[in-house]
C-alpha cells in the first residue's frame, strides 16, 4: 500500500502529514498526485468523500515550494475555482494546513461579503487564491485582479459550475489566464456528462484521466432505504427519524430556500434543534449555522443543494431528502455527505406520490433498486390508480333522467333521498398542505421557486443541469 512519503513530496508537506495524522492517501490521491507532480493536466472523476481536495492541494504546494517567484500586484501563482462560498473556505483551510510550514499566502475571494478586504489582499500579490467565479469576475472587471501569471488553474466540482450562473464567468476567466498549454489545469468532477467533457476539453491539453469509481454510483457504506408515504405524512416522518437513536448530524435536503426555511420552523416546533443554510442566508448567519452544526450544538442541518457543497464535515451520521431532487445525478452527491472517511451511514428519502418519477429516475441512473418502506395509509393505498379507474360507474345509462341539482348554498349534489355520484379518486385524495406538494388544480402550472440571481453571492438553489462534489 502506497503512503505519503512514498510519493516524492516536499519535506515540509510531509512534516504537515504526519502532524495531521495522515499516512496514506486515498485511491484519488494516490493516482493524481504523481500526475500532478509530473506537470501533467490531469481529469480526475471521484465522487464525494474521496479526498479530491488534498489530490491537488498536495501536488500544488509541492510546485510552488520548488518553483520560488512572487506574483505581480493584483496577481496569482494558482487559481481554484469553486461553485460555492463554504467550499472555497474549506479548500483554502486544506491549503493552510498542508502548507503551514511553507510560508505561502492563500487568499478566499467569494461575494457575501465585502470588496475591499479582497482587494487589499489581491494588490500584494498572492500564491493561491481560492475563488467562486462571479465575485472574482467582478475583481477583473475593476482592474483588481489580473491573471495573466497563473501557473496552475484548477476547477473544482466541474459538474456543479456548469449551472447557468457559473458558465459565462468561468469563460471570461479562461480567457483571461495564459492559453491550455501554458499553464497546468487540475480539474475534478463527480459525474462526466457530454457538457463536462467539453469544458475539458477546452480546458485540459492532453490529460491524465483519474477515475477511481464508476460515474453516478452511490457511495458503499451508505445504507439506503426510501419511504413512501402521503405528501401530507413529511413532516410527521422527518421528526420521527431525527428522534431515532443513533441519529447525531443529520442533514435534510430542501428542494427551494423556502422550504428550507419551513422545515426548520416546523422542527423547531417539535422540539428539534436545526439551522437552515441556503443562498438567502446572510455569509454570517451561513458560517454560524455550519459552526453550530460541526459542534453539534443544532445538529440538523437543512440546506438546498447549491449551498451544501461546501459542507465537508465528519460524523454526519444520516441524510434525508425530505424532497427528491429533479435531477437524479443530485441524489448521488446527496447521499455522499455522510459515510466520509471510511465511516458508514444511512440516507433516507421521503417520497410522496408526486416524487415517484423522480425515484425511478435515480434507480435508473444508478442502476439499483433502493429498499423500500411503505407507510403510506390503507385508505391511500387502495386509491385505484388514474388509469385503472372504472369509468362505467361514472356513465349515466342511455335514456335515464338526470340527477336533480341541490340550489342551496351548500353546492351541488343530490336530490333527498337521491345517492350522490361517487368522488373520483383525484377529489377524495387526502388533502396536500402546501410546501410539501402543489396542491390540486395548481400541478400543471406551480413551478419550483427559481433564484434569479447571477452571482454566488446569492446563490441559485434551483437544481442544475449537472451535479457535483469532491473533497
Amino acid at each position: 500500500m502506497t503512503e505519503f512519503n512514498e510519493l516524492g513530496l516536499h519535506p515540509s508537506l510531509l512534516q504537515a502529514l504526519e502532524e495531521t495524522g495522515y499516512t496514506i492517501p486515498t485511491p484519488i490521491q494516490a493516482q493524481a498526485i504523481p500526475l500532478a507532480m509530473a506537470g501533467r493536466d490531469v481529469l480526475g472523476i471521484a465522487q464525494t468523500g474521496t479526498g479530491k481536495t488534498a489530490a491537488f492541494a498536495l501536488p500544488i504546494l509541492h510546485k510552488l515550494a520548488n518553483t520560488p517567484g512572487r506574483p505581480p500586484r493584483g496577481g496569482m501563482r494558482c487559481l481554484v475555482l469553486s461553485p460555492t462560498r463554504e467550499l472555497a473556505s474549506q479548500i483554502a483551510d486544506s491549503f493552510r494546513t498542508y502548507g503551514k510550514h511553507m510560508g505561502l499566502s492563500v487568499v478566499t475571494v467569494f461575494g457575501g461579503v465585502g470588496h475591499a478586504p479582497q482587494i487589499r489582499d489581491l494588490a500584494r500579490g498572492v500564491d493561491i487564491v481560492v475563488a467562486t467565479p462571479g465575485r472574482l469576475q467582478d475583481h477583473l472587471d475593476s482592474r483588481h485582479a489580473r491573471l495573466d501569471h497563473v501557473q496552475i488553474m484548477v476547477l473544482d466540482e466541474a459538474d456543479q459550475m456548469l449551472d447557468k450562473g457559473f458558465l459565462p464567468p468561468i469563460r471570461k476567466i479562461l480567457r483571461a489566464t495564459p492559453p491550455t498549454g501554458e499553464r497546468q489545469t487540475l480539474f475534478f468532477s463527480a459525474t462526466m456528462p457530454t457538457e463536462i467533457a467539453k469544458l475539458a476539453a477546452e480546458m485540459l491539453s492532453n490529460p491524465a484521466r483519474v477515475e477511481v469509481t464508476p460515474v453516478a454510483t452511490t457511495a458503499e457504506r451508505v445504507a439506503q432505504r426510501v419511504i413512501h408515504l402521503e405528501a401530507g405524512g413529511k413532516r410527521a416522518m422527518l421528526a420521527e427519524l431525527l428522534r431515532a437513536p443513533g441519529v447525531g448530524r443529520a442533514l435534510v435536503f430542501s428542494r427551494t430556500k423556502h422550504g428550507a426555511d419551513k422545515i426548520v420552523k416546523n422542527l423547531e416546533a417539535d422540539g428539534l434543534a436545526a439551522n437552515a443554510i441556503h443562498g438567502n442566508k446572510g455569509q454570517t448567519q451561513r458560517e454560524r449555522a455550519l459552526d453550530q452544526f460541526k459542534r453539534g450544538t443544532a445538529p440538523i442541518l437543512v440546506a438546498t443543494d447549491i449551498a451544501a457543497r461546501g459542507i465537508d464535515v465528519d460524523g454526519v451520521t444520516h441524510v434525508i431528502q425530505h424532497d427528491l431532487p429533479e435531477v437524479p445525478e443530485t441524489y448521488v452527491h446527496r447521499i455522499g455527505r455522510t459515510a466520509r472517511a471510511g465511516a458508514s451511514g444511512e440516507a433516507i428519502a421521503l417520497c410522496a406520490p408526486d416524487d415517484q418519477d423522480k425515484l425511478r429516475a435515480i434507480e435508473k441512473l444508478t442502476r439499483q433498486a433502493i429498499p423500500t418502506e411503505d407507510r403510506r395509509t390503507d385508505q391511500s393505498r387502495a386509491l385505484p390508480p388514474p388509469g385503472n379507474m372504472d369509468v362505467k360507474q361514472f356513465v349515466r345509462p342511455h335514456g335515464a333522467p338526470k340527477p336533480k341539482q341541490n340550489q342551496g348554498r351548500g353546492g351541488r349534489g343530490g336530490a333527498p333521498g337521491q345517492q350522490r355520484a361517487p368522488q373520483s379518486p383525484r377529489s377524495a385524495a387526502p388533502s396536500v398542505p402546501r410546501g410539501d406538494a402543489p396542491r390540486g388544480g395548481e400541478a400543471t402550472r406551480q413551478r419550483p421557486e427559481r433564484d434569479r440571481s447571477f452571482r454566488e453571492g446569492d446563490f441559485r438553489d434551483t437544481a442544475p443541469a449537472f451535479i457535483t462534489r469532491g473533497r
